[in-house]
């Protein structure tokens, strides 16, 4: 059997079954008095069970052993960087840019949790209200062990570094270019080669959606059926001191058990591990005149209790065509009741063709006014109009969110990497204004 095959789709009811055991999906009933081949039935529900069925999110899985069985969680201590405390450092309103994040040093085994830095978030994850951005710097796979996230859905953005993962419900491998989401409470491990870095966008409050499409139709943006989810596999594995690892209310706690977490024979439901490529993204974009609102190039949305308003969206910009005539065509400037949190993958940012670097990211507050750069500006307002390709060889992306984020000690002072002199970009903007005779 393959590691790597995928049943495509998205938000719809899926089954499968690791192939070394036809068959042990039960017919008709999800909990029989007996599971075949003598497996534990057990529920994973990622909504309230009264939650209407078009929202309802819950998948059976058919297991070795039930997931209860494990020791007592006691506090894990291998990560100092990983924060919810919003109030740690002062607010600070301005423009904010990260020069990319340093790898661990080559002398210390670091794995994605022992790896996680908090740079920013808001809200509260025991009310069920919030997000908070984390980056991801590791060199080590994690071994003997598997994490699950008790607080939010994670959504991941390698940037350098494919990741290895394997998920209850089979495995997945994700490499930069493309996203994964794990759910809450779904249990995984990621395995890496060498130095590994990118950025995780966490959401308490609901889970990722395709966003509405509205006056586009029905076609355009991610496409549903490029949606991947895992095919069955498990291990039935012995293990002396295997470590379940679990984020509660922003802690991280360990609990030890004698066997693979991995031991999902089968499953059924929709409730899933997910990857996405963002090449197959359908980009729109304006022919006429304008700068379209980046909530064209939205992939995926955690709505929040407002209608139209995001807890989060994720949004890319994409190798495209720019045809608009009489048009100012990089990002306008720009003041804006969200917070934009940016990072680059790979490339050069069309409106910040310095210093904004993969791998390194930006901040932009409520209201905090942001834009092109001087150079930018300059080149574009004078430009001749004709079909060009934008963003080629290039993939920046942006977690907007409704919430006021707060910056991290962590971000703030002890990663090093804030640029002090980001305002400069915008200082040599000049007055052009003339009132003609």
């Amino acid at each position: 059997m393959s590691d790597y095959k995928y049943m495509s789709g998205f938000d719809s009811h899926f089954s499968s079954e690791d192939e070394r055991c036809p068959n042990a999906l039960p017919e008709a009933q999800n909990s029989p008095q007996k599971c075949p081949y003598d497996l534990y039935a057990e529920q994973l529900s990622g909504t309230a069970f009264t939650a209407p069925r078009k929202e309802n999110a819950r998948t059976w899985l058919y297991r070795i052993r039930p997931s209860a069985v494990h020791e007592p969680f006691v506090p894990f201590k291998n990560n100092k960087f990983l924060s919810h405390n919003w109030d740690e450092h002062e607010p600070n309103p301005n423009q904010m840019r990260w020069k990319p994040f340093d790898f661990p040093s080559s002398t210390a085994r670091v794995n994605i949790v022992e790896g996680l830095h908090t740079i920013c978030g808001a809200g509260d994850a025991r009310s069920r209200h919030g997000l908070a951005v984390h980056i991801y710097l590791c060199n080590a796979s994690m071994e003997n062990a598997a994490f699950y996230n008790s607080d939010g859905d994670f959504l991941i953005v390698p940037q350098e570094g494919i990741l290895d993962i394997v998920t209850e419900f089979g495995k997945m491998s994700v490499a930069p270019n493309e996203i994964c989401v794990i759910p809450q409470g779904i249990r995984f491990a990621v395995n890496v080669v060498g130095p590994t870095r990118g950025y995780i966008l966490e959401v308490y409050d609901n889970h990722f959606h395709l966003p509405d499409l509205g006056p586009i139709g029905a076609n355009g943006l991610a496409n549903p059926r490029d949606f991947l989810t895992p095919v069955a596999w498990f291990e039935d594995r012995e293990v002396k001191n295997f470590q379940v690892l679990t984020k509660y209310q922003g802690v991280l706690f360990s609990a030890s058990q004698k066997h693979s977490a991995f031991d999902v024979v089968a499953w059924h439901g929709n409730y899933v591990p997910y990857k996405y490529d963002l090449a197959k993204f359908n980009v729109i974009n304006s022919v006429s005149y304008d700068h379209c609102d980046p909530s064209i190039f939205t992939v995926l949305t955690c709505p929040s209790s407002r209608y139209g308003t995001a807890i989060a969206d994720f949004v890319i910009f994409p190798p495209r065509w720019s045809v608009q005539e009489h048009t100012f065509r990089p990002p306008y400037y720009h003041r804006n009741c969200m917070s934009e949190f940016m990072g680059l993958i790979l490339g050069k940012y069309e409106a910040k063709e310095e210093g904004f670097m993969a791998g390194g990211a930006t901040l932009h507050s409520m209201m905090t006014p942001h834009g092109p750069d001087y150079k930018c500006f300059d080149g574009a307002s004078n430009a001749k109009l004709v079909p060009e390709r934008v963003a080629e060889g290039t993939q920046a992306f942006m977690f907007e969110s409704s919430l006021s984020m707060a910056v991290t000690k962590w971000g703030q002072e002890t990663c090093q990497k804030l640029d002090a002199k980001y305002y400069e970009c915008w200082q040599a903007l000049k007055k052009n204004f003339k009132i003609s005779n």
